[in-house]
């Protein structure tokens, strides 16, 4: 348990503490007012602000997303089609970058829209805009909420409607006064996510924000660290302030969830009673999805894949101007397209399996969080998940780039794996824990009184049981490891490219067709790898 703790402690809460400290010892002198003095600047003032401003806005444009989604799969007929929740995390599941890359370029100047409906091209200034960023970051995380809603809403038995309804109440009343205090607890978890996951997030405002002059903590922090003139004690304290933002809002989240805290499941079970759609209101549902579906997924692949297969922009869509010319340079061996690509494969690779190895490790030590220690050690591999990553990666630089650090692996590959591992370890962590805590202590007794070794019986006894886990864990660390952006931008050596930092590059330098293709083939490649694996985990079980 001590090396679990000990181990947690160096990868993750150091780099954290090299932060707090750096934030307050500006040329090298303690001055604990130095981050507010830092944001307090009119520039940086601002940014805050837009940070802020940006979240609840995000918040509020998934909860318009979301909450319509969530009641029809949960209270009508429309439930019974469960390939809606699959693809309903399509829009998660691509990298936000990629995203907000597909929307510019069907909403530009030009764009696929103006070409196919080119009066819409009064559209385009509306767009570009702080709606426009809203727009496309409500429509990145509208599944975290709308699956909490979704889950929240099914354990409310029809019960409670029916109750309300002999006492005379209409359907608004009883969504009033039965529906939105029982689901104000899960709101607030699932809202309160999605702002964490607004102020954190690096890759919409560094392409969409970037364009629109809206900046914010995330692209500023990455603004000092990585353009001249380099300001490591702004940086921090922008990251400081980031990372007290989120606690703040976490500490806010607890408390309401504690006092919206219902019980609505009983020993008793409970019924579900669905609204069957007919006529209008079955059209107006199906109308509703088809949009989301549109907007969330349908625009910005329809406007990757176009963009990868065409030969001049200039051309438009025009039958003769499609190729796989792009695919074709970029899956040549020896270009730098393939290169890229080769790099993102083996870092995923290595960071998944050692991720996996340590998580499992940590999982096993954490057991039932039982005592004082367990409980430490269980907070602390949660913290990557809960601190904004681009926070965690620049406590991960300060630390391990320090003077007296005796191990040099900054800019190294070696630095690039430890960091995805740090950023990814709670995944396997939770997976293999929850696995772990199914375990019942009879079966492993039962290897013990047989005459099994220890190690005897975690082999053919326990590991068995965990692997599901492990391989979820593996899996889920490989698929977010191939197409991660800001850790990639920050920590990459110089001459060193991976498949998110060279589609970055090629947006940003003009041959967005490379790049878009490079996107198809990072996305169908992280698809192919989920399919493979859920094949492989349905054939186990």
């Amino acid at each position: 348990m001590a090396l679990a703790l000990v181990l947690m402690i160096l990868l993750v809460v150091t780099p954290l503490l090299f932060i707090l400290h750096t934030s307050v010892t500006p040329n090298d002198q303690w001055n604990v007012l130095a981050p507010l003095q830092v944001i307090m600047d009119a520039e940086l003032s601002v940014v805050l602000t837009n940070s802020i401003i940006l979240g609840f806005w995000v918040v509020a444009g998934a909860s318009i997303l979301a909450l319509p989604m969530s009641f029809l799969t949960a209270k009508t007929s429309l439930a019974r089609h469960k390939w809606l929740d699959v693809v309903l995390i399509i829009p998660f599941m691509t990298p936000p970058y990629i995203g907000s890359m597909g929307w510019m370029l069907f909403m530009q100047r030009r764009g696929f829209l103006e070409q196919m409906v080119p009066f819409t091209e009064e559209l385009t200034p509306y767009f570009f805009s702080l709606f426009g960023m809203v727009t496309i970051m409500s429509l990145h995380l509208f599944p975290f909420l709308y699956l909490i809603l979704r889950n929240a809403l099914r354990r409310i038995g029809a019960g409670y409607e029916e109750a309300g309804a002999v006492y005379g109440g209409g359907f608004v009343y009883r969504f009033r006064r039965i529906f939105v205090p029982l689901l104000l607890g899960s709101y607030a978890m699932g809202a309160l996510l999605v702002f964490v996951k607004t102020i954190a997030e690096f890759g919409t405002p560094a392409t969409f924000g970037r364009k629109i002059g809206y900046h914010v903590l995330t692209s500023e922090i990455h603004r000092f660290t990585s353009s001249w003139p380099i300001d490591f004690s702004k940086a921090t304290a922008l990251a400081s302030v980031l990372l007290a933002t989120c606690l703040i809002f976490w500490y806010g989240q607890n408390l309401i969830s504690r006092r919206y805290d219902y019980q609505t499941l009983g020993g008793k079970g409970s019924k579900v009673k669905l609204i069957h759609l007919k006529g209008w209101g079955r059209f107006t549902a199906w109308g509703y999805i088809v949009f989301l579906l549109a907007t969330a997924i349908g625009i910005p692949y329809f406007s990757i894949i176009v963009a990868s297969l065409q030969k001049l922009r200039g051309d438009g869509l025009r039958w003769g101007n499609f190729t796989l010319e792009h695919y074709q340079r970029l899956l040549t061996w020896g270009s730098p397209g393939m290169e890229a690509l080769l790099n993102s494969l083996g870092l995923a690779l290595i960071t998944a399996t050692i991720a996996v190895v340590i998580g499992t490790f940590l999982a096993m030590q954490i057991k039932h969080a039982s005592r004082v220690s367990e409980r430490v050690t269980d907070v602390f591999s949660l913290l990557p998940n809960t601190v904004p990553g681009i926070v965690t990666v620049v406590g991960l630089i300060l630390l391990w780039n320090a003077p007296w650090m005796p191990i040099k692996i900054y800019n190294t590959y070696g630095m690039v794996v430890l960091t995805y591992v740090v950023l990814f370890l709670p995944y396997t962590v939770q997976y293999v824990k929850s696995g772990y805590q199914q375990i019942d202590a009879s079966l492993t007794n039962a290897g013990r009184v047989f005459g099994g070794t220890p190690w005897y019986t975690f082999r053919r006894v326990v590991l068995p049981l965990l692997v599901p886990g492990m391989m979820a864990g593996w899996m889920m660390t490989f698929t977010i490891s191939i197409r991660e952006l800001v850790a990639s931008l920050m920590i990459l050596p110089p001459s060193m490219k991976v498949s998110a930092t060279y589609i970055y590059a090629q947006f940003e330098q003009g041959e967005v067709s490379l790049g878009m293709a490079m996107a198809v083939i990072s996305v169908g490649l992280t698809t192919i790898v989920l399919a493979v694996m859920n094949y492989r985990g349905a054939d186990r079980t």
